[in-house]
C-alpha cells in the first residue's frame, strides 16, 4: 500500500467517526435502515434501502432460485431479528458466493448470508468505525457468517471464476484505473454470473459529473478540514456515466443494463429543483447489472 493510500485510510475513517457513522449494535443489525428522522445519514440510508431492496428482488433473490425465494423476504426488513427467524425457517443452501467490494462494516454481506449465500466482505479499511473492524455484531449471530479480506479492488486475493455475484457496494468510484478494477471483477465472477454496482454516482452527461468533482474539490478544505490533502490525494474517478462504464468495460465482455429504482419522493424531485435554481443536475444511483 503507497503512502497517500494509507493516509487516505486513516483520513477516510476520522471523516466518517466524525459524520456519526461509528454505528451501535442495534443501528449496525438495522442498517440499511435508519430511525426515520431529517438527519443528513437518515437520508442517505433511505435511498441506499431502496437500492438494497432492487438489489435483492431483482438481482439475488431470482438467482438463489425459487425455492429459497419464501425464506430470504425476511431480510428485507428492518429488523434483523426476523432476518434471522427468516433464513432459520427456511433452506440454506449456500450455493450462491457473493464477493462484497468495498463491504465496509458487512452490513450487506449479512444480509445476503441471512437470505442463504456464502459471501466474503472486501474492503480496504479495517477499523472499527464503520470498515471491517466494525462487524461484530454481524459475525456472533448464527446463520449470518461472512469471511473478511482486507485488501484493494485494485488486484483481488482471490482466484478466477470464484463467484457467483460481485457487488461493487457503493464502492466503485474509488477506483482510479476504472478498465483495471473492472477487469479483476470480470476475472473472479464466474461464466453466467454477474457483476452489480450499486449505490455509486451517476450523471446523464460528463460535464455534470467533472463540475461536481470541482466543487468538491473546491470546497474540500471547508468539509474535511485538517484531512482535506490526505483524502484528496487520491485520484478516485469519483462519478460514472453510462459512456464511461460501456468504454471501461468494452474489452471485457460486460454489457450493462440499468435498473432504475423507485427512490424517496425528495431524492426524485432534485432534478427539477436543480433546473429551477439554475444549478447542475445531481447524479442518480439506480442498479446497473451485466452478465459475465
Amino acid at each position: 500500500m503507497t503512502s497517500a493510500l494509507a493516509d487516505f485510510r486513516a483520513a477516510y475513517a476520522a471523516h466518517r467517526a466524525s459524520e456519526g457513522r461509528a454505528y451501535d449494535r442495534a443501528t449496525l443489525l438495522a442498517l440499511p435502515y435508519l430511525a426515520d428522522d431529517s438527519s443528513q445519514l437518515a437520508h442517505q440510508w433511505a435511498v441506499r434501502a431502496r437500492t438494497y431492496e432492487a438489489f435483492m428482488r431483482r438481482v439475488l433473490l431470482p438467482m438463489l432460485g425459487a425455492s429459497t425465494l419464501h425464506a430470504p423476504r425476511s431480510t428485507l426488513t428492518r429488523s434483523g431479528d426476523h432476518a434471522e427467524r427468516g433464513a432459520r425457517s427456511g433452506e440454506r443452501r449456500g450455493s450462491l458466493r457473493l464477493l462484497d467490494l468495498g463491504a465496509g462494516n458487512g452490513w450487506l454481506s449479512w444480509r445476503a448470508a441471512m437470505a442463504g449465500c456464502e459471501c466474503v466482505a472486501l474492503d480496504l479499511r479495517d477499523d472499527a468505525v464503520d470498515g471491517l473492524g466494525a462487524a461484530a455484531p454481524y459475525l456472533e449471530r448464527a446463520d449470518g457468517g461472512f469471511a473478511r479480506v482486507a485488501a484493494s479492488f485494485d488486484a483481488l486475493p482471490v482466484a478466477a471464476g470464484t463467484f457467483d455475484v460481485v457487488v461493487f457496494n457503493a464502492s466503485v468510484h474509488y477506483a482510479t484505473d476504472l478498465a483495471a478494477v473492472l477487469r479483476e471483477a470480470r476475472r473472479v465472477v464466474r461464466p453466467g454470473g454477474r457483476v452489480v454496482v450499486l449505490d455509486s454516482p451517476f450523471y446523464r452527461r460528463d460535464a455534470d459529473g467533472a463540475a461536481m468533482v470541482a466543487e468538491k474539490r473546491g470546497h474540500a478544505a471547508e468539509r474535511f478540514g485538517d484531512r482535506a490533502a490526505a483524502l484528496m490525494a487520491v485520484p478516485a474517478i469519483e462519478y460514472l456515466t453510462a459512456e464511461r462504464l460501456a468504454h471501461a468495460s468494452a474489452a471485457l465482455g460486460l454489457t450493462w443494463r440499468r435498473r432504475r429504482v423507485r427512490y424517496p419522493l425528495w431524492y426524485e424531485l432534485r432534478p427539477y429543483v436543480a433546473r429551477l435554481r439554475g444549478r447542475r443536475a445531481p447524479s442518480r444511483f439506480d442498479l446497473w447489472e451485466a452478465h459475465a
